[in-house]
């Protein structure tokens, strides 16, 4: 089993739209069983909560379903239980290199190198926007996460 772990600041908005839109996608590709992804934040302001309410609209939107998703805080031991960690920008994933050790199971990636066709490094935050700002992280989540989905098959050799 491959395990992608997905990190943004308060895992409310970005890294829990790229952890929906990635299982949507391993799930119509059948993989379920041999790819699983969770998401995470690399500060706990919002442990034990649901995805920001505007995540969960412009995601249904799509067709893609965000229920029983929850907030929960980064820790060192996710470093040894995924596969691949994905910082959603350059700031979590400097952050989370501290947490790399040299036995570290994970590796750590950027989301956006995922999606060459963009110019940019990372996903900004919607947080403080209207919808349209959550309208244009699904468009960089969705090609960054069939990017990602792309590497992790080579990764399994499929």
């Amino acid at each position: 089993m491959i395990r992608v772990l997905f990190v943004c600041t308060g895992n409310i908005c970005r890294s829990p739209t790229a952890e929906a839109v990635f299982r949507h996608y391993v799930e119509s590709e059948g993989l379920n069983g041999v790819i699983d992804c969770d998401s995470a934040g690399t500060h706990g302001y919002h442990i034990g909560n649901p995805p920001d309410r505007r995540a969960v609209m412009a995601a249904r939107k799509r067709g893609v379903n965000m229920n029983g998703l929850v907030a929960r805080k980064v820790t060192a031991a996710d470093f040894n239980e995924f596969s691949w960690i994905v910082a959603m920008d350059k700031g979590h994933y400097d952050a989370l290199e501290s947490y790399v050790k040299p036995d570290s199971k994970a590796s750590l990636h950027l989301f956006m190198d995922f999606a060459p066709r963009w110019d940019i490094q990372g996903v900004p935050d919607p947080y403080y926007g209207g919808m349209q700002g959550f309208e244009h992280v699904l468009d960089l989540v969705e090609d960054g996460a069939k990017g990602l989905l792309e590497a992790v098959r080579r990764d399994l050799g499929n």
